[in-house]
Formats: structure tokens, C-alpha cells, sequence
């Protein structure tokens, strides 16, 4: 059977949530503009796990209309009672860019509990570029969640903003190497010379991943 608009429509209004879950799957075999408006529609599902599909696929589709996409991301964001479906909504802001919803990520961030909605929060500011996000990261730096943490050192690389690295610079001799390898990532959208003396250090490191992401990006520079 082929897969139709028509047929996934009469999938989403199917009284077994397996079928509107099949329904959105299939959404990724329509053109961007018909699958966003029935990605609208699943958005506001009865079932977490059909929201959360929906929500996660407009970060592919939702430039499309971004201003549909910027009023139903900011109502999953700070209203749905599910964190992954928050969570979902705050990764396609961040993919979408939509800087509009930069006081209601700030909002929820500050005022959830849900360390899930905290890190894709924070991943999310990242891509988003908004410099008004620094200060944000800043605080998520001193989060007691090592995930925070290191989504907050890669968003601060993402922003680009030069302020961020003195505070990224405590984090080349971090314990973890994972964390270091993602300082190095970070340090990497820096032109500064502290930044490039830092990577430098990097070579050096005990983890040979590390160490060759440092040597890699000096090599490009």
C-alpha cells in the first residue's frame, strides 16, 4: 500500500496510538510542507510517545512556516506535562534557530527540575547563537550535572563568544576525557591565542582522541 497524505491522515485519527505513531514515521516519505501540517496535528497527540515523534521530526520540516513552527514549539516547550516531548521541542528550536523563543527556554530552564529539559536546553542555545545565552551557559558550567556541564562547554564553542574562553580554559585539564575532548571541540571555534596556546597544551593529552582533535584542528588553522 502506498503512503498517502490521505492515508496517513486516516492513520493519525486511528484509536490505537501504534497506528498515528506509524503515521508520523511516515511523514518522512511526504513533501516538507504536507508533512508539517500533519506533524501539526500529531504535535497535539493524546500520547506522549506520538508528541515527542512529531515534535522531534519538525526540526527537519518546520522551516516551512517558522511561524507556526516558533508558536507550537513554545507551546510544547512550556506546557507539555511529558520532559521529552519538552525536551524534543527544545532540540528542534535549537535546529530551527528560532531565536524568538529564547525567554521561554531561559524560563523553563531556570524553573524545571527535569535535567533532561536542562541539557537540551542548553544544547539547544548553542545552535541558536543568541549571545544572550552566555550568561546561561555560564551558570550551567557550575551545574551539579557533568552532562549540563559538557553540553554547556560546546554551546559556549558554538556561540563564539570570545568571553567564554577563560571560563573553558579550567577544563583542559578536566579528569574526564570526554570532557576534554569536548573543550578541544569548543576551543576550536576560537581564533584567540589563548585558545590556540590551549589547544596546543591539548596535543599533549594523555587520550590519544584527544590529543589528535587538538593536532587535527591546529593542522587546519
Amino acid at each position: 500500500m502506498s503512503i498517502t497524505p490521505d492515508s496517513i491522515r486516516e492513520k493519525l485519527a486511528s484509536s490505537d496510538f501504534g497506528d498515528r505513531l506509524t503515521a508520523v514515521n511516515q511523514m518522512r516519505e511526504l513533501e516538507p510542507a504536507i508533512a508539517f501540517d500533519l506533524l501539526s496535528i500529531a504535535s497535539a497527540d493524546d500520547n506522549a510517545r506520538v508528541r515527542y515523534a512529531a515534535i522531534s521530526q519538525i526540526s527537519t520540516v518546520g522551516s516551512v512556516d517558522k511561524a507556526t513552527s516558533t508558536k507550537l514549539l513554545r507551546n510544547r516547550l512550556t506546557t507539555d506535562p511529558e520532559p521529552d516531548v519538552q525536551a524534543a521541542a527544545a532540540d528542534s528550536i535549537g535546529a530551527l534557530q528560532l531565536t524568538e523563543i529564547f525567554e521561554d527556554l531561559k524560563s523553563v530552564y531556570e524553573n524545571t527540575t527535569e535535567w533532561l529539559v536542562k541539557f537540551s536546553i542548553i544544547a539547544a542555545l548553542g545552535e541558536l547563537g543568541d549571545i544572550r545565552a552566555f550568561e546561561l551557559l555560564q551558570d550551567a558550567l557550575g551545574s551539579p550535572n557533568e552532562l549540563i556541564r559538557t553540553a554547556a562547554i560546546g554551546a559556549l564553542g558554538e556561540l563564539g563568544e570570545d568571553r567564554a574562553i577563560k571560563l573553558l580554559l579550567p577544563y583542559v585539564t578536566h579528569p574526564d576525557w570526554q570532557t576534554r575532548h569536548r573543550v578541544v571541540q569548543a576551543l576550536s571555534n576560537f581564533t584567540d591565542e589563548t585558545a590556540r596556546q590551549a589547544l596546543q597544551q591539548l596535543t599533549q593529552d594523555k587520550s590519544e582522541m584527544v590529543a589528535k582533535a587538538a593536532e587535527i584542528h591546529l593542522a587546519s588553522t
